[in-house]
This record gives structure tokens, C-alpha cells and sequence, in this order.
């Protein structure tokens, strides 16, 4: 009696691997898209507008924290 064989279980760990290539190409594509395309916006096109005297640069401080082991 003869065995059948299926060679779609050989197949198995490279279509895994190349269906997770796409998955995971498509996710990289839509965030870097979409962080770019948040980064680059404009505050105009937001609703949001900046008044002039606000503008103005002003100090900021910075502190750090070092934690010493």
C-alpha cells in the first residue's frame, strides 16, 4: 500500500517566514509612513495656529539625572 505524501508540510517554515516578511513589511511601512508623515506636518493644516508674540524663543532648562550603581 502506497503512502501519500504531502510536500506542503516541507514547505512549511519558508511560507511562515514569508508570510511574516510581508506582514511585518507592510506594518514598517505604514508607522514609517505615518511618523513621518506626523513629523513633517504642518501646524496650519492642524487647526492650530501659532500667534506671533508666542513665537519668540525663550530659555528652557534641561536637567539630567544620573543614577550611579
Amino acid at each position: 500500500m502506497k503512502s501519500r505524501s504531502n510536500s506542503l508540510g516541507a514547505l512549511h517554515p519558508i511560507l511562515f517566514f514569508a508570510v511574516m516578511y510581508v506582514v511585518v513589511l507592510f506594518l514598517s511601512i505604514f508607522i514609517c509612513s505615518s511618523l513621518f508623515y506626523s513629523l513633517n506636518s504642518d501646524t496650519v493644516s492642524l487647526g492650530k495656529q501659532i500667534p506671533a508674540e508666542k513665537t519668540a524663543s525663550f530659555p528652557v532648562k534641561v536637567s539630567t539625572a544620573a543614577v550611579v550603581h
